[in-house]
């Protein structure tokens, strides 16, 4: 642990583990450690990414532990400065010392981030009542998961270079699931994956499995976190996995000419004890269903389609008949140099249903057709699993391309 900053008011010490200490003394040093407490727990409460996730308060030691945001900054004109905290406040907080020096820039993702949060003021509305129910809320969580897969080449591809995952993590390890199974969500959690390769020759097809074999190789030593701390640091854990895939990818286009351009789609679901993390580059999509009804596209297409549809200039129809829908802006390796997956966390409940899917799924069926399918009952012959009609229903009515589905449910 080395010394970062030695103030009247405050120690900021950061751990080899990349965490931050930041100790309080000096004036009224109890009322900013709760300041800066109560402003951090709001900003998860919102969901802002921007800013510092709270691992630990002391408030014997007036100690905060919390997430690295990077390396400060030295240089940067008045207005994007002044764009980055009008960004603040329009998550609810207004920052009392606008300078700066309360700005870092974080590498892993190349974002601008804001630190320091002892002053500062919650200008949200309900801002007290919104934290506290998000530190003492309590959801009763599903108590098993049901899970489907399946993958198919289609009716004209000679290969197929999608692939899908599930595995199970728990103390003793990795665990690889069946096509078609449910258990406990007690003691374990669950990951699913579809990735898309892309390249020549079979190279997509060694694409999409790079990034399976990542995924089983990196982040099964996450699960020893405990709840609070896997969640504030899911972001950064996924980012790491998507990078060290675009990584392997690219080194390996650059010497091995059979990879050239080799890539790859990536979309991940974890599921822990009532949260799925997700993470996402490309078009291959997760969806939620909630069990109240209806179906909500989460993952957001990196197309400028799938730009245009979230901007409301395009409605599904336009956008599936589009010449360019399957432009990639970015992707898993395929000579792109930049990468920003989507990541992100919510809650989920009792019978919610998720389907992660290739796009080649969405080639032959709507967003209500998925809708309908998954929540249709079993149907004979054999209480066919949801992903294989789903997968069947897809390839009948197009069949182009690689067609994968996996279909989560919780009870």
């Amino acid at each position: 642990m080395y010394e970062a900053k030695n103030t009247q008011r405050a120690v900021v010490r950061i751990g080899y583990d990349g965490r931050v200490h930041k100790e309080f003394r000096g004036p009224q040093a109890e009322t900013r450690f709760e300041n800066e407490r109560k402003v951090l727990k709001y900003l998860e409460s919102r969901k802002c990414d921007f800013v510092p996730r709270l691992l630990d308060a002391d408030p014997k030691t007036l100690t905060l532990t919390t997430s690295n945001c990077g390396a400060r900054v030295e240089h940067m004109g008045e207005q994007r400065m002044r764009e980055i905290f009008e960004e603040l406040e329009s998550y609810g907080v207004r920052h009392d010392d606008p300078f700066l020096r309360n700005i870092t820039y974080r590498a892993l993702d190349g974002r601008f981030c804001v630190i320091d949060f002892e002053f500062a003021t919650i200008i949200g509305p309900e801002a007290d009542k919104t934290a506290d129910a998000h530190a003492d809320s309590s959801v009763t969580a599903p108590q098993r998961i049901h899970w489907s897969g399946m993958t198919h080449p289609g009716r004209f591809r000679p290969n197929n270079e999608d692939t899908f995952l599930a595995i199970l993590l728990d103390e003793r390890g990795v665990r690889y699931l069946g096509k078609n199974g449910e258990a406990s969500l007690a003691d374990a959690d669950f990951l699913f994956a579809v990735s898309d390769g892309m390249g020549g020759e079979r190279s997509g097809e060694f694409a999409s499995k790079i990034a399976m074999e990542k995924i089983t190789s990196l982040l099964p030593k996450q699960f020893g976190l405990n709840d609070d701390r896997f969640l504030a640091y899911s972001n950064s854990i996924l980012l790491e996995l998507f990078v060290a895939i675009h990584k392997e990818m690219t080194k390996l286009g650059r010497f091995d000419d059979n990879c050239r351009n080799m890539g790859a789609t990536l979309t991940l679901a974890w599921f822990r004890r009532g949260h799925v993390v997700f993470g996402h580059v490309g078009d291959t999509r997760l969806y939620r269903l909630p069990a109240v009804g209806g179906i909500e596209q989460i993952s957001e297409d990196h197309t400028h389609v799938g730009w245009l549809r979230r901007k409301g200039e395009l409605n599904e129809r336009q956008a599936r008949t589009h010449p360019r829908k399957n432009v990639l802006a970015q992707a898993l390796g395929a000579g792109h140099q930049f990468l920003k997956p989507q990541l992100g966390t919510f809650p989920y409940e009792v019978g919610d249903r998720f389907l992660l899917c290739s796009d080649g799924l969405v080639e032959g069926l709507w967003d209500r057709g998925l809708d309908e399918i998954i929540r249709a009952p079993e149907q004979l012959p054999n209480d066919t699993p949801v992903a294989q009609r789903l997968v069947l229903s897809s390839i009948a009515e197009c069949g182009r391309d690689n067609v994968t589905a996996v279909v989560i449910t919780t009870d």
